[in-house]
């Protein structure tokens, strides 16, 4: 069992709206764009001056336009973090980071968070696109619970509109950034802890999905979608036994595309009211988005409350976790 004490979120406040993508002359509208992806808007660490003079058309001068560091964004949503489990920074004990969209290839960023944190304590990062904050969590579920620090932060800084092709509306209309942050702890008990966690790759289809270094966000739409759908909904079909003991139960998917959402509630049953998601207000936030879900939702947790958290990414990576929310004993 792996004890969740506290998880934060950070989302920058320049908005893209469908208006603003429609003004950029690309061939889309608010009509298209809700009847493909159900979003509404996604938030970016670019000026949008930036994106609407240039369109990004140099992804390597995203970098210097950016108004965040991911260094920043996850600190800032690491701070959330340790308030809500009532810790300080010296409390933890190690550090593990990771980004569909590292802004360094060296060093580690989990140093660079650290650095914004006063945190000292070992650092490295785990990529793992989109599913990201599940593998960080079935990471630390292997680890010998004895070899372990006390407190461990995993923080997902995740800023991938830097490479974002903003005169492709395929890829346009669907991306936002977004930070989150967890401590966990295998040893020190708290009300929410993941009861299992499980993953998997699909190896032979990883070009499905890349961004190459300096380049552009690409991937086979339908490809990854259909991956998504099923992937997603036979996750969701192992917790039937959950779901079946009467307990308030939840789904936070991939937040990536809201009709796919809608489409694995209707496959696993999945009432409207147990779905949580955020897609449409933040687009897709890559490794932030289910867990940004988990934060927004976090002081409504109740005892009892098991919530399903599905995941899937490039690679093809995919990752399910099943979080119980009791008192401790």
């Amino acid at each position: 069992m792996l004890y969740l004490h506290g998880i934060g979120h950070f989302h920058p406040e320049n908005a893209i709206t469908n208006r603003f993508l429609e003004e950029l002359d690309i061939g889309t509208d608010e009509a298209w764009i809700l009847e493909r992806v159900g979003i509404r808007e996604r938030r970016t660490v670019l000026p949008l001056d930036y994106i609407r003079r240039t369109k990004n058309c140099d992804p390597r001068a995203a970098h210097e336009a950016s108004l965040y560091r991911n260094a920043w964004t996850g600190a800032a949503a690491a701070r959330m973090a340790l308030d809500r489990a009532g810790l300080k920074p010296g409390d933890i004990g190690l550090v593990i980071s990771g980004s569909s969209a590292p802004q360094h290839s060296t060093p580690a960023e989990a140093a660079t968070v650290a650095a914004e944190l006063g945190i000292e304590a070992p650092c490295f990062d785990v990529n793992s696109a989109c599913t990201t904050f599940g593998m960080h969590v079935d990471l630390v579920n292997r680890m010998a619970a004895d070899q372990t620090p006390d407190f461990i932060l995993i923080v997902q800084p995740d800023n991938v509109t830097r490479a974002i092709d903003y005169s492709d509306r395929s890829s346009a209309v669907l991306f936002g950034d977004g930070s989150t942050a967890a401590v966990l702890s295998a040893k020190v008990k708290a009300r929410a802890a993941f009861l299992e966690s499980r993953s998997g790759t699909n190896a032979q289809a990883w070009e499905k999905v890349a961004i190459a270094p300096t380049g552009y966000f690409h991937q086979d739409g339908h490809a990854v979608q259909g991956f998504a759908i099923r992937r997603m909904t036979e996750s969701l079909r192992s917790f039937q036994p959950v779901q079946e003991t009467g307990r308030a139960f939840r789904f936070i998917g991939h937040q990536a595309n809201l009709g796919a959402l809608r489409t694995v509630c209707e496959r696993a049953g999945i009432p409207v009211e147990r779905h949580w998601f955020n897609v449409d207000r933040f687009g897709n936030t890559g490794c932030a988005g289910a867990s940004s879900v988990l934060s927004e939702h976090w002081e409504e947790l109740q005892c009892g409350d098991r919530v399903a958290i599905c995941l899937v990414g490039a690679g093809l990576t995919w990752v399910y976790l099943l979080l119980a929310v009791e008192e401790p004993s």
